[in-house]
């Protein structure tokens, strides 16, 4: 893929994520990670106006070409995942209500719903407090990802990761959507926690999904 063809998808994405209802205003950012470090939205970025040449390009250490708008405030953050983990290429950080409601009540989602497996985990875990925008938080993302594509960032919201920057955006919609379902089933006494075996069960048909006969 070109960078402009990446910077666009970047745009794209960003706008997908608001009108999916995942943020509001400004908040919320997405990267790509390329040879030469990662493309990432600007701080402050507005989804309605920001254009594809306005898509900052820097180096996994931060350093960025002069003349660039200043990269999100999270840039440390996206970063940390990409040096954790060479299999990840895109990250979504977002804002959205549930998984930020859970978020700030340090509570991880549980195996509620099998679609937890678009996660790649059993149980969404919760990334320790650390202020927006510090090492700190970059370390605790990284840390609390692991080998999964998703977290939860204790009193600020969530971040999602994948292959590409479709699969990223399909997991944090996902973990939105299973923040909701967990929220709900709380409110009623409490979901039924799936077992270890049936997600196990889950994992392996999921592998086999979209697939064609030879």
């Amino acid at each position: 893929m070109s960078e402009g063809s990446a910077r666009s998808d970047l745009v794209a994405g960003y706008r997908q994520m608001m009108a999916a209802g995942l943020g509001t205003g400004s908040s919320g950012n997405l990267s790509l990670r390329t040879a030469r470090g990662m493309l990432i939205t600007p701080t402050g970025a507005a989804p309605a106006t920001l254009e594809a040449r306005q898509v900052v390009a820097m180096s996994l250490a931060g350093r960025a070409g002069a003349g660039q708008l200043l990269p999100s405030s999270e840039w440390h953050m996206h970063a940390a995942i990409y040096w954790a983990r060479p299999d990840i290429n895109a990250v979504v950080h977002c804002h959205s209500r549930y998984a930020t409601i859970l978020a700030c009540a340090h509570r991880p989602i549980p195996a509620v719903h099998y679609m937890i497996a678009i996660a790649g985990v059993d149980e969404i875990p919760v990334a320790p407090y650390a202020t927006f925008g510090t090492e700190a938080l970059a370390g605790s993302a990284a840390g609390a990802l692991g080998q999964g594509r998703a977290c939860l960032l204790a009193n600020h919201g969530q971040i999602a990761a994948g292959v590409s920057l479709d699969q990223a955006l399909a997991v944090a919609l996902e973990v939105e959507e299973l923040a909701a379902i967990y929220w709900g089933s709380l409110a009623i006494g409490g979901g039924k926690i799936l077992s270890q075996e049936a997600m196990m069960e889950v994992r392996t048909a999921f592998a086999g999904y979209g697939q064609q006969h030879d």
